[in-house]
């Protein structure tokens, strides 16, 4: 996903975002991809980010979609979402709530979240439970894709219990942070789980744009940067929206990585 800086349109964000989404429906034509896992080789990659705009693409779209907090050592959504919850995974797992209870609305249309309770003992335990199994399958029954947040594979193994409940894996790499070595040990352990990684989404990576996309011309021929519009006194002309994407390259060499994306733009996601 893109870098951002505090100038950066949203646009360009938003699109990338649509992108990646068409890169996973592409991915599986015949059997869509409906249940994914995000995760990453170590922490601080962005792949909260990477997850919670992806579940807003995915509602911009029309179509209803949980985004389930599975990173239970270190819960991050609800704050980036703003949203405060009753009750979370542990409580539906154990009988103490109904999901229709846990699972709330957030402040965007077809978004959903499912937190999960702090300091929950023993999450690997929990995941790899036939209780978690039938939650997935039931949230796959309510909604047309379900988004999970896990923790990084490279320290905890809940990525790959969950990764084989789903449909497919993201695998996020933030471009010159982590090492050769931990992203290859990451994928060989999603490897042993045999879980499907639909790609890898190179996060937090130097952009370039196409000007020609975010500008105006005025009407003597002047270019003008679309956040800068409000300055011009004659009205512009707005050119179609559409960013500029490239193709990823894989995983810093991980062999067996099918790229999704990279996707570029003048933007700076979080580094969660």
């Amino acid at each position: 996903m893109p870098k951002k800086k505090a100038s950066a349109d949203k646009l360009v964000v938003q699109n990338a975002a649509k992108t990646l989404l068409a890169n996973i429906r592409f991915a599986s034509v015949d059997k869509p991809i409906r249940a994914i896992t995000v995760t990453s080789s170590t922490p601080n990659e962005g792949k909260s980010t990477v997850a919670l705009n992806l579940a807003q693409a995915i509602a911009t779209s029309g179509k209803r979609v949980v985004l389930v907090e599975c990173d239970m050592r270190r819960r991050s959504m609800a704050d980036m979402m703003g949203v405060r919850t009753r009750g979370g995974l542990y409580a539906v797992l154990s009988e103490q709530m109904r999901i229709e209870d846990a699972v709330v609305e957030t402040s965007q249309k077809n978004l959903f979240f499912l937190d999960s309770e702090p300091h929950i003992p023993n999450p690997a335990d929990i995941i790899a439970s036939r209780r978690f199994a039938q939650l997935v399958e039931s949230l796959k029954a309510r909604f047309q894709y379900v988004i999970f947040d896990t923790p990084p594979v490279g320290t905890f193994i809940d990525a790959a219990e969950v990764g084989q409940l789903s449909d497919g894996v993201l695998f996020v790499v933030r471009e010159n942070f982590a090492k050769r070595n931990e992203i290859q040990a990451a994928f060989e352990q999603l490897k042993k789980a045999e879980v499907h990684v639909i790609g890898t989404v190179m996060n937090y990576c130097e952009a370039e744009t196409n000007d020609y996309y975010y500008s105006y011309y005025t009407k003597d021929g002047k270019k003008v940067r679309k956040s800068d519009a409000s300055s011009v006194p004659s009205e512009p002309t707005p050119a179609p929206a559409v960013p500029q994407v490239r193709p990823a390259t894989d995983a810093r060499g991980v062999k067996g990585v099918a790229p999704v994306q990279n996707l570029k733009s003048e933007s700076r996601f979080s580094r969660r």
